[in-house]
């Protein structure tokens, strides 16, 4: 059961307008306590733009947003931090002074001021200046700048935007920490969507300003399941070959593939059976269907990774 004190953020037909073009089309969602939120879509897809609305840096033109049970959102907004935009760090001095710097505003003790860089893996950066930093340093700093005033709902934009693997697992897992010890719910956007996969309890899928599917990190396991991968040039003959043996749970993913999402144990059968229709075959094997191969199915689209 699902009580009204558990919803942090409860967006209602949100529209954003850009001249004609609609930036947000009637985007409705809810995101409950303790949630990771992960937005999907390609570039262009609105994603920052509803982060920035939420925010309240750029103004809405149709519908309601709610926070904390609340339509009053300026006071609503002092429970939150934000890395939409980037932080003002200061280049010439370290991360603990750029921490002190935004502690003294906030009322913050140097041993909480400790204790964000130890969370964020800064602390023995020392006296190095922050315009030293790499960009995965620099973007664990404006995350820590936001967590001064210890916020409840935390929206982060590309948290992993030009790091590299090590810097992404990093951030993943610090992610999963706020969220387990901190008891925080966090609204994050990645074009990395696979890795977003590993992280995200629920997802949105935005596409062209509409939210055009929302599913729990259980209903994308069901939905991008295991398949069959069928590569052959001839696939008008493999679906026929397909109906006659009765299987009608399949995909043509493109000329070459062919997707098929039963009979996961009977690839011996069905190859035999390909070959013995005259099927020239390239290859039949089990494959587990990706986040951006579900993604292209749901948009027509093409990944931008």
């Amino acid at each position: 059961m699902t009580f009204e004190k558990d919803i942090v953020l409860k967006a209602t037909n949100v529209t954003k307008l850009y001249g004609q073009a609609k930036a947000l089309d009637n985007v409705s969602l809810e995101i409950k306590r303790g949630m990771i939120y992960g937005l999907i879509g390609e570039n262009g897809a609105g994603k920052s733009t509803f982060m920035r609305t939420i925010m309240g840096l750029i103004s809405v033109d149709k519908g309601e947003i709610e926070l904390f049970q609340s339509t009053n959102l300026q006071k609503a907004r002092r429970r939150m931090g934000q890395s939409i935009e980037t932080p003002a760090l200061y280049p010439e001095l370290s991360a603990k002074d750029n921490l002190k710097i935004q502690a003294a505003n906030g009322g913050v003790s140097d041993r909480e001021v400790d204790d964000l860089l130890k969370l964020m893996r800064l602390e023995h950066t020392g006296k190095k200046k922050t315009k030293n930093f790499s960009l995965g340093m620099r973007q664990r700093l404006a995350i820590a700048s936001t967590l001064i005033t210890n916020p409840e709902f935390l929206i982060l934009d590309e948290p992993t935007n030009g790091m590299d693997p090590a810097g992404i697992v990093e951030m993943r897992e610090i992610i999963l920490r706020l969220v387990k010890e901190r008891g925080m719910t966090v609204l994050l956007s990645s074009h990395l969507l696979d890795e977003l996969s590993q992280i995200a309890t629920h997802y949105g899928i935005l596409h062209e300003g509409r939210l055009i599917k929302e599913l729990s990190k259980e209903e994308l396991s069901r939905e991008s399941r295991q398949f069959v991968k069928i590569e052959s040039p001839n696939v008008e003959k493999v679906v026929r070959v397909l109906d006659q043996l009765g299987y009608t749970d399949y995909h043509v993913q493109s000329n070459q593939v062919v997707q098929l999402f039963e009979g996961i144990n009977q690839i011996p059968l069905l190859t035999r059976s390909l070959v013995e229709a005259g099927i020239e075959v390239e290859g039949v094997h089990a494959q587990g269907q990706k986040l951006e191969d579900y993604f292209l199915q749901l948009t027509g689209g093409v990944a931008h990774v």
